[in-house]
């Protein structure tokens, strides 16, 4: 057994070997790789649709919690589609994603992303993607009363970017949100 002294200049050493070493960890990185690890045991383990479910819920908490600060932001009861668009993008980019605007329509809003907030760790791990279904549907229901969310590209799926239109009439593609 090593007195307190052994052990303290164990713990001395091992700072000074590690802390130069090229071992890239930090929270962000380490939070990346527990989600895409978490995602993947889900979807080995519950199967992909199960595990959209459960990340579609989380998404669905966090897109109400987002919403209420928007729209506690703009000072209104309800944002308007160009305020949508804005939030959704302002809400990416602070979270490190890299979306923006294509067009926003009477019928529809389409937002492309070129740098996923799960950055590497999202590729294979689609049921991750329902974080951003379930959050831009949660807000864009909240505010227009209706979405259908429609994820036509991501970089989960291997595109090199993602697409996603946010319909404000109902049709069949995609994934729909009500106001609750």
């Amino acid at each position: 057994m090593k007195t307190g002294a052994e052990v303290i200049e164990a713990q001395h050493s091992a700072d000074t070997t590690f802390a130069d070493a090229d071992i890239r960890r930090d929270r962000d990185r380490f939070l990346r790789e527990l989600l895409h690890e978490l995602a993947g045991v889900l979807e080995d383990h519950v199967g992909l649709e199960e595990a959209a479910g459960y990340v579609a819920r989380v998404g669905e908490r966090i897109g109400r919690t987002m919403n209420n600060e928007y729209r506690d932001a703009a000072g209104t009861d309800r944002l308007d589609p160009t305020q949508v668009a804005a939030a959704l993008v302002d809400l990416k980019r602070r979270i490190e994603g890299g979306f923006s605007v294509e067009s926003i329509g009477e019928d529809e809003i389409v937002l492309v992303n070129t740098a996923c907030p799960f950055g590497e760790h999202v590729v294979g791990r689609r049921s991750l993607c329902m974080m951003t279904s379930n959050v831009f549907g949660r807000i864009a229901a909240e505010n227009l009363g209706y979405a259908r969310v429609e994820l036509e590209q991501a970089i989960a799926r291997g595109h090199s970017r993602c697409r996603v239109v946010i319909h404000m009439h109902e049709g069949d593609a995609g994934l729909e949100y009500r106001r609750a």
